[in-house]
């Protein structure tokens, strides 16, 4: 009997943590997060990322070391970093269209190593900009910035 109820206690526990986890998917998912993993390593995806803004003309305007900040406080995270960066050209239209598309602009891409020391690399589609801001009539603006966002990650993520 003790042996039956063990087993269930088991199944139990497996289901919520199943469930748990497609929970969680369908919440990045439903945000429509886009990440990728990267065949490089931490320092070298962030290099990669950092040369393929410039190569393409964006400015850097910050990088955020998440993981630096944290071993300030005392903390400790995984190697996690943002890079903020932008291209006025193509930013600047969607504050036309409505100023507070300012508080999502420039863009931002987070690379960050999770609990299996794989190397993600994750960012916002640009139409969430338009969206959420409800912009519109600039979709050429968010399918360039969407071009240029899966450009620079996809060559940073590469082998």
């Amino acid at each position: 009997m003790e042996e039956m109820m063990f087993r269930m206690l088991v199944a139990a526990a497996a289901a919520i943590i199943i469930a748990l986890a497609v929970n969680h998917t369908a919440l990045a998912q439903s945000a429509d997060l886009i990440v990728k993993e990267s065949a490089a390593d931490f320092a070298t995806t962030v290099q990669r990322l950092q040369a393929e803004i410039e190569k393409r003309g964006a400015k850097i305007v910050a990088t955020v070391d998440h993981a630096a900040a944290a071993k300030a406080s005392g903390l400790e995270l995984r190697p996690t970093t943002v890079i903020i960066f932008g291209n006025p050209a193509l930013g600047t239209p969607l504050m036309e269209g409505r100023q507070t598309a300012g508080l999502d602009l420039p863009l931002r891409v987070l690379i960050w190593e999770d609990a299996s020391g794989n190397v993600q690399i994750g960012y916002w589609p640009p139409s969430r900009i338009t969206d959420a801001h409800e912009i519109e009539n600039l979709g050429d603006v968010t399918a360039k910035m969407t071009a240029a966002l899966n450009a620079i990650t996809d060559a940073a993520a590469a082998r």
